[in-house]
């Protein structure tokens, strides 16, 4: 029978085991329910290391690459945060289990819909989901102590970087639309690259051609 406390807590070992350290992600992908972020047709599936559908294209990310990104971007209690691409909510809700307040943008009309009112009923007051160019960010509420981009992106657009704040970071994977490389910039454009990862492209003005 499917147990999800059971699950959750095989997937936090299995970051353990695949080099996760920092304890308040752990703890933070220990409290987030990945299961209620995924389609019915793959709740079984919801914690097992790998990217799962949720439609219009996109998928959920596998959790050891949520929790490596949000290890990455060292998010702290007092914290704003951008996420650049809602998706199904999952890593705004980890986000929100870490940060002051998470703004997260979505292109996707009916996954912006549904994440914000998954967000709402799981009780993540401090996570607002918008509607719109997410390639573009929100400047509206910049500037950000933290940016994720959560969609494979050609380079990072000046016209976000420039949404951190002064001592912020930014963590995104950037490449081509076959592969990407985590790379982490600070606000003064010096950058660090990590490890090899797969993301679906940004779409969007700043983002990959149609």
């Amino acid at each position: 029978m499917f147990r999800v406390s059971e699950t959750r807590e095989d997937m936090v070992r299995q970051l353990q085991r695949l080099g996760i350290r920092e304890p308040r992600v752990l703890a933070a992908m220990s409290r987030v329910r990945r299961d209620a972020f995924v389609p019915d047709d793959w709740r079984e599936a919801a914690y097992e290391d790998r990217a799962l559908p949720i439609g219009e294209g996109q998928t959920i990310s596998q959790p050891y690459v949520v929790a490596r990104m949000t290890e990455l971007l060292d998010v702290r209690p007092e914290h704003k945060v951008l996420e650049v691409g809602t998706g199904s909510g999952y890593q705004a809700a980890v986000l929100g289990e870490l940060a002051r307040a998470v703004v997260s943008v979505e292109r996707h009309a009916p996954l912006a819909d549904r994440s914000r009112r998954l967000l709402a009923d799981l009780g993540y007051q401090n996570v607002r989901v918008i509607t719109g160019d997410a390639s573009l960010g929100h400047p509206g509420d910049a500037p950000y102590d933290r940016i994720i981009v959560t969609a494979a992106t050609p380079r990072i657009d000046p016209a976000l970087a420039a949404q951190l704040a002064a001592d912020g970071l930014l963590v995104a994977p950037v490449g081509d639309e076959e592969m990407q490389e985590l790379t982490v910039r600070d606000a003064h454009s010096r950058e660090e690259r990590h490890e090899a990862v797969r993301f679906v492209p940004l779409r969007g003005q700043a983002g990959f051609s149609q």
